[in-house]
């Protein structure tokens, strides 16, 4: 059992109809057709909506997308038009917002990865392979691989595992040429990122994507190189055969999963309550990837 431990009322705004309450976003749809996306401060982990908030989570996680997006403009067009509030918005919903162009989206969780880590190195130990790729001898949880990867997987509804597939079952399911394209787009994105965040001393282990369609272009949507979508680890303190510290819900996963918790990851009864410390530790790290990545100071 798994999903929402309590599932959020959406807001109601008048001249925007709600569509979707996701793990941490909830989608609109304004009178022209657009989509207004709001990233809250809801925090997921083990497949469970935590019932506990992170401050300034959905703030961090726009505005880093924002700058983001910015940054691959030339190698990827993405869905937003406005970051400008729709009228009757809550205040809260500033600097949480985008309103994006709607797009007919591919069902499929564009996974690059450069380091072998998570479900990859589950695979590799079992398999030698990735995502039907097969891998060198001797690689460990934290190895740099020879060259980046396109490992996709399927999209998963809330409370249950995104599935890695092969790029053959991708091909099958949206047609040889978008497959290509997911590729190719995939792995320059990741590449072009993985560049700007190692001159900031970060190494972007892996990240994922999500593709849609306008007017028969490929658009890059949703977020971007976030703490959530991506694994971003401190240069420094990179040692393969172990894990590594990370930018991202680690302080979360790892008290849900200690004794103090009390809670079992395996049985029916959702997560309990975060103490304060947890949040505290895990907004500064969301907090500190912004910064260093984009070398602003948070406010």
């Amino acid at each position: 059992m798994s999903g929402f431990v309590e599932k959020p009322e959406p807001v109601e705004v008048p001249g925007l109809e709600h569509l979707h309450t996701g793990k941490v976003r909830d989608l609109y749809r304004d009178g022209d057709g657009r989509l207004v996306m709001v990233a809250s401060d809801r925090m997921s982990a083990y497949d469970w909506v935590l019932p506990t908030v992170i401050p300034d989570k959905g703030r961090v996680l726009t505005q880093l997308s924002l700058w983001w997006f910015e940054r691959l403009t030339d190698l990827v067009p993405n869905h937003v038009i406005s970051t400008e509030l729709p009228a009757g918005a809550p205040a809260d919903w500033e600097g949480r917002t985008l309103v994006c162009r709607p797009l007919e989206m591919v069902p499929v969780e564009c996974v690059a990865r450069g380091y072998l880590t998570g479900s990859g190195l589950t695979e590799y130990e079992q398999t030698r392979t990735v995502c039907g790729l097969a891998l060198p001898e001797g690689l460990t949880d934290g190895s740099e691989l020879p060259s980046p990867i396109f490992t996709p997987a399927t999209k998963a509804a809330v409370g249950e595992h995104d599935e890695n597939v092969s790029y053959e079952e991708v091909a099958r399911q949206v047609g040889a040429e978008t497959a290509a394209q997911l590729r190719q787009t995939t792995l320059a994105v990741y590449g072009r990122a993985r560049d700007i965040a190692r001159d900031r001393g970060i190494i972007l282990a892996d990240t994922k994507f999500e593709f849609g369609f306008a007017d028969g272009d490929l658009v890059l949507a949703d977020e971007v190189l976030t703490p959530d979508s991506s694994r971003f680890w401190p240069a420094d303190e990179w040692q393969p055969g172990r894990a590594q510290s990370s930018f991202d819900k680690q302080f979360v996963r790892d008290w849900l999963t200690s004794p103090a918790s009390g809670w079992d990851r395996h049985g029916e009864l959702p997560p309990p309550e975060l103490p304060r410390e947890v949040v505290e530790r895990t907004r500064a790290k969301y907090v500190e990837a912004y910064e260093r990545l984009t070398g602003l100071n948070w406010s």
